[in-house]
């Protein structure tokens, strides 16, 4: 092919030369690019599209950022009551059967210990 004795092929590129398209341009990206995982004004654009999709089912549904916040303050408030309700009745568990297995062990103890003099 007449690409492949191009004497401008083997120059880096600004030079006069071009890029193999095989391999690809070698891409420097700044630290904004990497961390947005693209350009700002795409990446700008796509969560604008996003926000007014985001808005229009939260419209539908009736919901608000500020009804959505204390929806899940309540949710974290009733978990958070539910484990403690839960410690509360495991303590009672451990006193109600520590109250039978204690007494029976530490005659246990005393008989074993007596059987061994």
């Amino acid at each position: 092919m007449i690409g492949d004795h191009d004497t401008r092929r083997g120059l880096p590129p600004g030079q006069g030369g071009y890029v193999d398209p095989r391999y690809g341009a070698p891409r420097h990206r700044s630290a904004l690019h990497r961390f947005l995982g693209g350009s700002p004004a795409a990446v700008a654009i796509k969560l604008l599209f996003l926000s007014v999709l985001v808005g229009a089912v939260m419209a539908m549904l009736g919901l608000t950022p500020g009804l959505l916040f204390w929806q899940l303050y309540d949710l974290s408030r009733q978990l958070i009551d539910l484990g403690f309700d839960t410690f509360h009745d495991f303590g009672r568990w451990v006193l109600a059967g520590a109250a039978v297995v204690v007494p029976i062990w530490f005659v246990a103890r005393l008989l074993s210990s007596s059987r061994e003099r």
